[in-house]
């Protein structure tokens, strides 16, 4: 009780009522009921999410300070670099802090973090709130503040009830949105899609616990009295798997008619497979990251994962690494440090390919040993030994020598 009251301390007064952003779940056009939860049943919705939510808490953080000539280093004695790049709480790792709200960010199109601060303003810990329970709105004054919808088990006061945080005291990490101000749930926004897969799923389970026997209409030839009694001991005797392949007899005439349309004719398998592609566009992952490996080759793979970190993934990087600016760091801060990841380690290439683009790099003068084994995450060689001396060619000799009379050069 004493956590949470010290952490919803902060109260926004005169606050009204505003535009509220609410996102159309719920029945799709296939029929099929879409939420966040019931998107993450599906496995390619799980595979999806899983992949960028783990990507981006397995990158590198850190707080770096910027010095002359564009150069920075860490700034490890920086309170925040402990609580980016180790534990931004007593209670969940960096690691495990970052995938949460990449997760929040992925099917609610939002993520929220209450940011605690000491007395002096410094930023102390940084604790995820459900973007579900969460509403964006403005005062009267048409000032920002957040209203958290509070658990019975997370106020203080043993019932639900609502808090109004400042913008100052909340780490908020929009997706894509129309006004800027809060982002759009993909779950929301692909709910008919989703829908589908949802849809297919049903089909295939119904279909299969029927025994694979497709449904149908018993003809009598004559008026029952009980039908309802007929079609009930029809279905025990032989639906369901268990009774797949039984022998049926018919009595009195009466005919069975298959009327469903088999799952060939259906196109059940072509539909569930354009279903993940469609996922993974809709998440921009490229399908062979999620298990399907139907168009993928040698030659292409590594391109498609080159494509998957700077074209999926560096957004994401870039959202981050500015909201996490904006709201961790004092604007007299923000000149001298910057809160960067580190994707170096997924843009590398395959062993060959890294090795001459750093042989390039050692002839030409821009990469001394030190820097190349730095990149390769190996131990650097002592000054003496050569480690910092950047080498170049000697055939290579100034354009303006090489177009110089060499009379002129001889008598000069």
């Amino acid at each position: 009780m004493g956590f949470f009251s010290r952490l919803f301390g902060t109260k926004v007064n005169d606050s009204l009522p505003g535009n509220s952003y609410m996102f159309r779940l719920g029945s799709s056009t296939s029929g099929a009921m879409v939420n966040q939860r019931s998107a993450m049943q599906i496995s390619a919705v799980y595979a999806c999410v899983r992949v960028l939510a783990e990507s981006i808490a397995g990158l590198p953080l850190h707080v770096y300070q910027c010095g002359k000539n564009d150069s920075r280093e860490k700034a490890v004695e920086h309170p925040l670099y402990f609580l980016l790049h180790d534990e931004p709480n007593p209670e969940m790792t960096s690691f495990v802090f970052r995938e949460t709200l990449m997760t929040h960010l992925l099917l609610w199109g939002n993520a929220y973090a209450q940011i605690i601060r000491d007395g002096r303003g410094q930023v102390i810990a940084l604790y995820p709130l459900m973007p579900d329970r969460m509403r964006v709105d403005r005062n009267e004054n048409g000032q920002i503040y957040y209203r958290y919808q509070l658990g019975a088990n997370e106020s203080h006061l043993d019932k639900a009830g609502t808090v109004d945080l400042s913008p100052k005291d909340v780490l908020h990490i929009p997706a894509l949105g129309f006004d800027g101000l809060v982002g759009y749930s993909p779950i929301a926004m692909a709910r008919n899609s989703i829908g589908m897969a949802i849809a297919c799923e049903d089909f295939g389970a119904s279909f299969f616990r029927n025994g694979a026997a497709p449904s149908g209409v018993l003809e009598h030839p004559g008026v029952l009295k009980n039908p309802e009694k007929l079609r009930a001991a029809w279905e025990t005797q032989y639906g369901g798997s268990r009774n797949s392949g039984r022998v049926a007899v018919l009595e009195e005439g009466m005919k069975f008619n298959p009327i469903a349309i088999p799952p060939e004719q259906a196109q059940f398998l072509e539909t569930r497979k354009f279903q993940v592609d469609e996922i993974a566009r809709i998440f921009h992952v490229p399908p062979h990251m999620i298990g399907d490996l139907e168009r993928s080759t040698f030659s292409n793979i590594e391109q498609q994962s080159l494509e998957f970190v700077k074209y999926t993934l560096n957004p994401w990087v870039c959202r981050w690494e500015q909201a996490l600016t904006r709201s961790l760091l004092s604007p007299k801060e923000k000149l001298e440090y910057s809160i960067k990841f580190n994707v170096d380690g997924l843009l590398r290439g395959d062993y060959q390919s890294r090795m001459n683009g750093y042989a390039v790099g050692r002839q030409n003068g821009f990469l001394s040993a030190n820097d190349v084994r730095e990149l390769e995450n190996m131990e650097k060689i002592s000054a003496e030994q050569g480690g910092n001396l950047y080498l170049v060619n000697g055939n290579m000799i100034k354009m303006t020598d090489a177009v110089t009379n060499p009379r002129e050069k001889d008598s000069a």
